[in-house]
């Protein structure tokens, strides 16, 4: 490895440290926990329009955006599909066909007009992206995640965030579709609705959050019966049986992905590991953290969708991209696991999740900064315009 690693390396760091001056327990209620009014605490309590507790959070929550859209923004030649990216542009400037959708084109022809020349055009576009994926990121995590570091910590072992430096378009999606979650758990779907159509104009893949996050909104508010099950079990059977009619079905929206690199029938075991770990400890935290439908009903929410990320990834190796299918479900584990090991009691079982949580993705982190050279990957080494 060389010194650029340690851009990553001492950004995460960084960002995690300052998060750690983020304490947003009582105001992530309001945005995410049962539809309390803004401005309200968890124990009812009316809270000041801007308290100083508040005003530190703004604060710090601000400086962790700035680093990560900082270094997401100024990289100049990070990612394997980055000059795949800059043909495009050029295919849109001759108003030529190119796959991606007509938000993105419009996005792009925006700045052809605004910057005629092209490193400065190609530039600003990748800064656009780059700072409106990270906004809706460190803005979900801000609402949603209570732990606000532990959170932020998972989205950057994870490879959220630096996966974000690839594939622009469909990381654009996938941090709005998180944002979006706070108003399926409020039942302001309308909201809802206008983040997906929003995200659909850049990566239409972000429609399948619509029926997937409904769901999982449903069985959050309402105790298991066993029709739920049955129907669960006919779903399970047609992802082995009908496999050619979902395919059929992918490939009408995604015609290019028949017989592409992506489509390889490939199982991602990590995701899938991370799946049953993740569910290992939702049973040991059910009766305290998932067993309420009143109470646990954001919890109960993200664990449904790890759920059926679990069955993504163990029934859904036809699906092109399986990773990415599955990410808009298990991308919800940065405020499932930070919430089930606070409500853990204090003790030996607890010190012992929360440092194989820690661990685990510490060491995942490790492993993707070494994949980051890979010729398909790319993020490594890191450039940016303003020293190269």
């Amino acid at each position: 490895m060389e010194s650029s690693v340690l851009v990553y390396i001492f950004l995460t760091i960084t960002v995690v440290i300052l998060g750690l001056f983020v304490r947003n327990r009582e105001y992530t209620v309001s945005a995410a926990r049962g539809g309390e009014k803004p401005g309200m605490s968890s124990k009812g309590i009316m809270l000041s329009p801007c308290s100083r507790q508040k005003a530190r959070n703004r604060v710090a929550a601000f400086g962790v955006y700035c680093l990560l859209a900082g270094v997401s923004a100024c990289r100049i030649a990070v990612g394997n599909d980055y000059w795949v990216y800059t043909a495009n542009f050029s295919l849109i400037s001759q108003e030529r066909h190119v796959s991606s959708e007509i938000g993105f084109n419009s996005v792009v022809r925006f700045f052809q007009m605004l910057f005629p020349e092209g490193k400065i055009q190609y530039v600003a576009i990748f800064a656009f992206f780059s700072l409106t994926t990270v906004f809706f990121f460190v803005k979900a995590l801000c609402d949603q995640g209570g732990r606000f570091a532990f959170s932020l910590f998972l989205l950057l072992t994870g490879g959220y965030y630096f996966n974000s430096l690839n594939s622009v378009r469909y990381y654009f999606a996938l941090a709005l579709a998180l944002f979006s979650m706070k108003y399926v758990l409020r039942k302001e779907y309308g909201k809802f609705f206008l983040c997906v159509m929003a995200g659909m104009l850049i990566h239409k893949s972000v429609l399948l959050t619509v029926p997937v996050y409904l769901l999982a909104r449903f069985l959050a508010g309402k105790k298991i019966r066993r029709w739920f099950w049955i129907l669960g079990s006919v779903f399970l059977g047609s992802l082995v049986f009908c496999q050619d009619l979902y395919r059929e079905l992918i490939f009408y929206f995604y015609p290019f992905y028949r017989d592409s690199v992506f489509d390889n029938g490939r199982i991602s075991w990590v995701n899938l590991l991370k799946c049953i770990c993740v569910l290992l400890l939702c049973v040991i935290c059910y009766r305290r953290s998932l067993s309420d439908p009143e109470k646990h009903v954001a919890d109960r929410f993200y664990f449904f969708l790890n759920l059926f990320g679990l069955i993504v990834y163990c029934c859904g190796s036809f699906i092109p991209e399986t990773s990415r299918v599955g990410y808009y479900m298990i991308i919800s584990q940065v405020f499932l696991l930070p919430d089930l090991l606070a409500e853990m009691e204090n003790g030996w079982l607890r010190r012992l999740c929360q440092g194989g949580v820690l661990a685990a993705f510490t060491v995942y982190f490790a492993f993707q900064l070494k994949g980051m050279y890979a010729t398909d990957i790319r993020l490594l080494p890191y450039l940016n315009w303003i020293f190269h």
